[in-house]
């Protein structure tokens, strides 16, 4: 058997959503389209998508009202964290983070509006230098521009995390201008904060605590906590990697992108 061609058709409620996001995420162009029909494809050797509409008389009759459930549709591409770096950015609907699995398998997931699961997947090689560390046990993870995030009380630099080779920690380091203050919130994991300059004031639980460099600083989990830098500060914080922050009086958690 020699196969020319790769398709896959994907019965969904909402033809335009799922379109519109392959198209604006993935890459993809629309070699044909009709009323409750649209056919994708790329230039590169990537599987061609067919989308049709639930209830569509080109269907059989039994099959006209399945939709594309529990499919994972998997992408092997080539640097997977510019992948996720780029699609953050266009605020794709990422529902699973980078991770690593230990079999060296890299892979994130997105859900398109239909609830199409679309996984993009890297494997480890053994030539590629990062992957000869991990081989031997160990990664060396050099911060890049990339990394870091500046909020208006605070710069974040990520070192340690999932989506940079780290199966439980993250790690970043935290610098502060005097007299910044971070806003009051509280995160669902154990954190240690170790001050290498200047002195930080913490607020947990209404007490408050001075912290000065060479000094460390454990916050518990879950507890209101906020940050006050007297002056410059700078300081290497770690925790679990699944920790999430939320804020006093408003609803849901949120990753923290450094830690991610």
């Amino acid at each position: 058997m020699h196969v020319s061609a790769s398709t896959v058709s994907l019965t969904v409620s909402d033809v335009h959503a799922s379109r519109d996001f392959f198209v604006t995420h993935l890459g993809y162009e629309v070699a044909m389209a009709d009323d409750g029909f649209c056919s994708l494809t790329r230039k590169d050797a990537g599987v061609d998508l067919v989308l049709l509409r639930k209830g569509t008389e080109v269907l059989p009759a039994e099959q006209r009202d399945r939709e594309a459930g529990g499919l994972i549709l998997a992408f092997t591409v080539t640097d997977l964290h510019a992948e996720e770096t780029r699609l953050r950015a266009a605020d794709a609907p990422i529902t699973m983070p980078l991770r690593e699995e230990p079999w060296g398998e890299r892979l994130f997931q997105m859900t398109d509006p239909n609830g199409v699961v679309v996984q993009l997947v890297e494997w480890a090689s053994p030539d590629h230098p990062e992957d000869r560390d991990q081989d031997l046990g160990a990664r060396v993870i050099t911060p890049s521009a990339e990394n870091v995030t500046v909020s208006p009380n605070a710069t974040m630099t990520g070192l340690a995390s999932p989506s940079r080779g780290s199966a439980e920690l993250s790690t970043w380091t935290v610098t502060m201008e005097a007299g910044a203050t971070g806003p009051e919130h509280s995160i669902s994991r154990e954190q240690v904060w170790t001050v290498t300059a200047g002195v930080l004031e913490v607020t947990c639980d209404g007490r408050g605590q001075q912290v000065s460099a060479g000094q460390t600083l454990i916050l518990p989990a879950d507890r209101t906590r906020r940050i006050h830098a007297h002056e410059q500060v700078q300081a290497h914080v770690s925790m679990p990697s699944d920790g999430v922050a939320s804020v006093p009086g408003t609803e849901g958690s949120r990753e923290l992108p450094w830690a991610r």
